[in-house]
C-alpha cells in the first residue's frame, strides 16, 4: 500500500511551470531517494506534499488523504526536516526540540536524549550562537525523537560533517527496521545509494526515471580494468566501448551492460591476466541523464 502517492502534480508561478506532471509513490516501509540538482523541482514537491503552497493541478495523497485540504490531519504523522534550518535565536537547542515534541503531541525523552548524545549537540546553548551544522542537528533530533509513520528528509544532511552524516544513515536505517517510511530528498549520491530501496530522479520538473537501483543498472556503464597476454586489438570498432584508454594497470574502459558478453568474449582471445569490474553507481546513472542536457549547467535550473 502506498503511504504516499503523487499523481500528475504540475505547480506553475505565472509563466513558469516548476513541476511538470509528477508521479511517484512511497509505500509502507520504503526508503524512497528523490534525487536531482538544485532547483530541479524537489523542494517545490515537497512544500506542496507538506500543504505549505497548493498544486495548480493534480493531487497528493498522504495516508490516503489530501495534503491540501487534509494537512493538520496529516501533519500529526509526519516528520519533515528542511535543508537549511532555521530556529528561535533566543531559544536553547533543547527547548526547541522540546517545542517541537509538543507541537506534535509526542515526546519520547530517553529517545530524545539518546539523540543529543549520539549527535553530540550541546542542548544548552542558544540557537543564535549554532552553526548551520549544528542547527541540523536540532531538526534532525525533533524529528527522530517523534514516532512518525512518514520522514519527509529535504536535504538533511546539509552542513553535517561525515562523521555525523554517518549517525543521521544509522537513524533512517532504525526507522526502516521499525516499519516507516521515508521520503530522502538529496544531491549526495552515495548517500542515497547506501539508503535507498528505490529512487526517483527528477529534471526540469519532470520525473525522468524511477525504479530499484538493480533495475537502473541497464542504463549504466560498468568500468573495467583489463591485462592481457597479448594487446587488444579491436576494442574502439566494438558497440557499448567508451572512454577507452592505456593505463599503468591495464587497459581502462566502460562498457554497457547488455554489450557485456560480447565484449569479454572479445578480450578472452587475447588471453586475460588481470580482470577488474567495478558496478555502476547511481552517480553514473545521474550524469548520464545529465550529460549534454543543459549547456549552462545544471545548477542553473529552475
Amino acid at each position: 500500500m502506498s503511504l504516499l502517492k503523487v499523481t500528475n502534480l504540475t505547480k506553475r508561478f505565472g509563466k513558469f511551470t516548476a513541476l511538470d506532471g509528477v508521479n511517484f509513490e512511497v509505500e509502507n516501509g520504503e526508503v524512497l531517494g528523490f534525487i536531482g540538482p538544485n532547483g530541479a523541482g524537489k523542494s517545490t514537491t515537497i512544500r506542496v506534499m507538506l500543504g505549505i503552497i497548493k498544486a495548480t493541478s493534480g493531487e497528493v495523497k498522504i495516508f490516503d488523504k489530501d495534503a491540501w485540504k487534509d494537512a493538520v490531519e496529516i501533519h500529526k504523522r509526519i516528520a519533515y526536516v528542511p535543508g537549511d534550518v532555521n530556529l528561535w535565536p533566543n531559544l536553547t537547542g533543547g527547548e526547541v526540540i522540546d517545542l517541537f515534541g509538543k507541537l506534535n503531541g509526542q515526546t519520547n525523552k530517553g529517545k530524545r536524549d539518546e539523540l543529543i548524545k549520539k549527535f553530540d549537540l550541546d542542548p544548552s546553548k542558544k540557537c543564535r550562537t549554532y552553526s548551520k551544522g549544528n542547527r541540523q542537528k536540532v531538526a534532525l533530533v525533533a524529528a527522530f525523537s517523534t514516532d512518525a509513520d512518514l520522514y519527509i528528509l529535504d536535504e538533511p544532511t546539509s552542513g553535517l560533517d561525515p562523521l555525523m552524516e554517518k549517525v543521521f544513515q544509522e537513524c533512517v536505517m532504525d526507522v526502516k527496521r521499525q516499519g516507516k517510511s521515508v521520503l530522502l530528498s538529496s544531491h549526495i549520491l552515495s548517500e542515497v545509494e547506501k539508503l535507498c530501496d528505490r529512487v526517483s530522479i527528477i529534471r526540469q520538473g519532470k520525473i525522468i526515471e524511477s525504479g530499484s537501483l538493480n533495475e537502473l543498472r541497464h542504463l549504466t556503464r560498468t568500468q573495467m580494468l583489463v591485462d592481457t597476454k597479448q594487446p587488444v586489438t579491436g576494442l574502439q570498432d566494438m558497440e557499448g566501448i567508451h572512454e577507452l584508454e592505456q593505463t599503468d594497470q591495464g587497459l581502462s574502459f566502460q562498457v554497457d551492460s547488455d554489450k557485456m558478453d560480447v565484449v569479454i568474449k572479445h578480450i578472452s582471445q587475447f588471453g586475460i591476466v588481470k580482470l577488474e569490474s567495478a558496478p555502476p553507481t547511481l552517480e553514473d546513472l545521474f550524469m548520464r541523464h545529465y550529460e549534454g542536457t543543459n549547456k549552462t549547467g545544471v545548477g542553473d535550473e529552475r
